[in-house]
Formats: C-alpha cells, sequence, structure tokens
C-alpha cells in the first residue's frame, strides 16, 4: 500500500521576531510526517490561506513518493502560474514531501540528490555599522572567528540616512515616511568602505556588498567599474530584476563577479540570466521559487554556464529552509558561498536541528530527510506579527519612492 498526504497545514509563528512560516504534511503512516519551509515574512495569511484552503484539499490521499508529479500539480492547478505567495505555498509541501521521502529512506536529504561532494559549506557573515570604525570591529570579530567571506555595507542597504518614521532635514516639506537615501552619496561612501577593507585586511580575504536594485544604470556601472580594483567576492543585485539586459551592459564594460536572484519567482528570470551568462552567482531565495525541486534544476542548469550557487539566507527563513539549503550546498557540484545570519536564541525554543556553524564553515546534522524538528506547542507562543511593511518604503531626497 502506498503511503499517501493526510493532511497539509501552516504553522506560522516569529520566535526570532521575524515571521517566519513551516508546513507539516501528515501521512498515513501513523508518526511519519514532514516539514518544509514556506516563509514569506510580509504576507502570511496569504501563504497560510493557499496552503490549507487550497493545497489540503488538492494533496490528500495522494502517494507521497510522486514528488515531481505532486510539484507539477500545485504549479498548474490554479491556472496562472508563479509568484511569491503561491509559490513559497508550493515549496513549504515540495520541502516536506522531500523531508518524508529521506525519512522513509533513513537517509540524510544530501544523499538522496547525489551524496556529499563536500563535507561542509562555506559562508559569508554580514559586517555593517554606522561608521568605518564600527564596521571595521565587526570584520575584525568575523575573521578572528574563522569566516573568510564577509559582506560589508554602510548602515544597511544604500546607506541610508534615517529610519522608518524619521525625516533627514533637506526632504521637501510635506514629504511621506521612508527610509531615505541619496545614490550618489551611497556609491561614494560604500567604494570608501570597501577600499577601507581592503587595505586592512589579509588581501585572502573575500569582501562582498549588496546594492539592493537601488541605482540607476549609468551609475550602477560606474560603481561596478570602480570596484574592479578591489577584487570582490560578488557584487550583489547591481540591476533590478525588471531591467535583465542593464546586466549586458555592465558584462561588456567590467568585470566584477555579479549575484543575482534574491527577488526572482519565474523560471524564466533565472534561466536566462544564467544561459546568457549575465551572472556568476545565482541568489535565490529557494521558497520563493517553489521549492528543492526547482533549486535543484536551477542549480544543474548553473553548472553548465559556470554559474555557482549563493542561495539566499536572511532571518526571514525558517530553519528548515536554512538546512535545505545546506543540503544543496552539500550535493552541488558548483557551490560558490552559502549566506549565514545570526541566530535569535528563542529560534531554538521552537526548532532543532539547526546547521551548525564551526570556522566559517557550516554542517548539517546527519538526520534522515532535511533534518529538522519543530515543537509545535512552543510556536503558539510566539505569533507572527501583522502590519504595514516599513523598510520597503525607500525614498530619494526629493521624497519620490524607490525600489527597496
Amino acid at each position: 500500500m502506498p503511503i499517501t498526504i493526510k493532511k497539509v497545514k501552516a504553522i506560522p509563528t516569529a520566535p526570532g521576531g521575524t515571521n517566519l512560516i513551516v508546513v507539516k504534511v501528515e501521512t498515513s503512516e501513523p508518526g511519519l510526517y514532514g516539514l518544509g519551509c514556506a516563509t514569506f515574512a510580509y504576507q502570511v495569511k496569504a501563504v497560510c490561506t493557499v496552503v490549507e484552503d487550497y493545497l489540503d484539499p488538492l494533496l490528500q490521499g495522494r502517494d507521497v513518493d510522486d514528488i515531481e508529479e505532486l510539484w507539477q500539480l500545485m504549479y498548474q492547478g490554479a491556472y496562472w502560474r508563479n509568484g511569491p505567495i503561491a509559490n513559497n505555498a508550493i515549496s513549504g509541501v515540495d520541502m516536506a514531501l522531500w523531508d518524508i521521502k529521506g525519512k522513509i529512506a533513513n537517509l540524510p536529504l544530501y544523499s538522496l540528490l547525489g551524496g556529499r561532494y563536500r563535507k561542509a559549506a562555506a559562508v559569508y557573515r554580514h559586517a555593517s555599522g554606522s561608521n568605518i570604525d564600527e564596521i571595521e570591529e565587526r570584520v575584525s570579530y568575523l575573521v578572528n572567528h574563522g569566516i573568510r567571506h564577509v559582506r560589508v555595507q554602510w548602515q544597511g542597504y544604500g546607506g541610508a540616512k534615517n529610519v522608518w518614521g524619521d525625516f533627514p532635514e533637506d526632504v521637501p516639506e510635506g514629504a511621506n515616511k521612508g527610509i531615505y537615501y541619496d545614490p550618489r552619496t551611497y556609491v561614494r561612501k560604500a567604494v570608501e568602505l570597501i577600499a577601507h577593507v581592503r587595505e586592512k585586511f589579509d588581501p585572502n580575504l573575500e569582501i562582498l556588498h549588496d546594492v539592493h536594485e537601488r541605482l540607476p544604470l549609468p551609475l550602477a556601472l560606474e560603481f561596478a567599474k570602480e570596484l574592479e580594483q578591489y577584487r570582490l567576492f560578488f557584487l550583489e543585485d547591481l540591476i533590478a530584476p525588471e531591467e535583465p539586459e542593464a546586466l549586458d551592459q555592465v558584462r561588456q564594460n567590467c568585470t566584477t563577479p555579479m549575484a543575482l536572484g534574491e527577488l526572482y519567482v519565474h523560471p524564466m528570470e533565472y534561466t536566462e540570466a544564467m544561459t546568457k551568462r549575465r551572472i556568476d552567482f545565482m541568489r535565490m531565495h529557494i521558497s520563493c521559487i517553489g521549492g528543492l525541486t526547482p533549486a535543484r534544476k536551477a542549480a544543474v542548469l548553473g553548472s553548465y554556464f559556470g554559474v555557482r550557487t549563493a542561495w539566499h539566507g536572511p532571518p526571514d527563513l525558517s530553519p528548515v529552509g536554512h538546512m535545505a539549503n545546506l543540503h544543496l550546498d552539500l550535493s552541488q557540484p558548483n557551490f560558490g558561498i552559502q549566506e549565514y545570519c545570526n541566530v535569535n536564541a528563542r529560534i531554538f525554543e521552537v526548532f532543532d536541528g539547526y546547521p551548525d556553524l564551526r570556522n566559517g564553515f557550516i554542517y548539517p546534522n546527519n538526520r534522515p530527510g532535511i533534518g529538522v524538528e519543530m515543537d509545535e506547542n512552543a510556536a503558539k507562543r510566539f505569533p507572527p506579527k501583522e502590519g504595514v511593511t516599513g523598510w520597503t518604503h525607500t525614498r530619494l531626497p526629493d521624497g519620490g519612492l524607490h525600489l527597496p
């Protein structure tokens, strides 16, 4: 008798202060279930609704072994395809099915993906601050703890002048609230910061920087060319995903390695970026593209075009998602680097099995499946936060909205 899906449910929680969504797929086999990440931190209710009101009735009674069939069924089931809400819901189920498959086989997920190509995954950490001294201190701390890849940012993305609700002195009267920044000032100060870090630290330190799609093309190209001399590991999201052809001009004029993909949701966005050799690193948020099934295909495609993986690993990703990233990192020949952020201690009150960070590398726990367990009762103590998302209200000096 096949093992079938009995119930699919969404479990929203925020133990670290950031909204997370985990999907649990229960089966006809007593005690056998899987967990998957469906985290879309800013539209939690929408994802949970898709999971419980649409995917649950669609999937009940179906064979858990048929992952590819079920993924396609979910993907085309609403006729209109793609988008972060639907993709995250699909991802939660997809990862949970892979988790179940590993538990049935009594093997860690990386074994089902071809086995370990490496024993651990190198990570990069973040170093930011309000001035160069603060950032240098943070870089020193990370280097002293074995980190070999560091992303440096001056006051976050774009060198923001203020936080949500405050106003710079030079904005127009009556301007709306937001995160104000000046693109040219940002470029000047970012170059100053990166030059300082390159001068102060070992030349083998790998430096990364995230533009967060906040520059117009002429200034973006100027910035990328200026950074060539500092030999970045990669420059991230120099161009918004809505302007893919602009990367062709960047390629023709500079050699700074490009990372892109955090905002991708449609397969043609990342397949075209790779096949046209516009990027060097794929940065997709795996749950936003639909889970492990499409991510492993994207990784294989990238291997044919010299594109390495650098999966998105922010705080708004559940431990299940972080561990799913790691299983791909361990098994893919074209792994590049893995983003790794600070972990709030309250996470461990809800989840067990987070990747283990040691001397610049993260290691799996080698449990069957994805390897993460969740205390559902503990999760209820940390309900997700509802309300307006403020950090995406990025504004230029004249008060006009800009991409976040």
